[in-house]
């Protein structure tokens, strides 16, 4: 297993939705046109591949300022447990600069792996939920 990262190579929509799918990842994936606006408007996005499968993604919004939004990171199933969705978050970091801060929802059933990857939990956020 060879795993390069980019942040110049982008993944399609199809091979987007398949990792979300296989990652267990709840995303609107039976909506496809959703996910390319998630994409088409997302400004820091961090890939890992083998060759040519994407095995991970990492999905910002960010300022480049003050604060990074990390809002998507998945990895492929058999690649999880390697430290690829470690290094995404990483190397989001460092793309979004030293005077940023990254911030992400959790799903709960990655609550117990983002402090592992070396992220703090926090008590003091608030959320208006979407409607669909």
């Amino acid at each position: 297993m060879h795993v390069t990262y980019s942040f110049d190579r982008k993944p399609s929509i199809t091979q987007i939705i398949a990792l979300y799918d296989s990652s267990g990842l709840p995303r609107p994936t039976n909506d496809p046109e959703r996910i390319q606006k998630m994409y088409d408007h997302s400004n820091l996005i961090v890939t890992a591949w083998d060759q040519d499968f994407l095995v991970g993604v990492s999905r910002c919004i960010t300022d480049w300022a003050w604060s990074c939004y990390l809002a998507d990171l998945a990895v492929s199933p058999e690649y999880q447990k390697t430290g690829i969705g470690k290094k995404l978050i990483e190397l989001s970091k460092e793309k979004a600069g030293l005077h940023s801060m990254v911030l992400l929802l959790s799903v709960p059933t990655a609550m117990e792996y983002y402090p592992k990857a070396g992220m703090k939990k926090v008590e003091n956020g608030f959320i208006i939920h979407r409607d669909c």
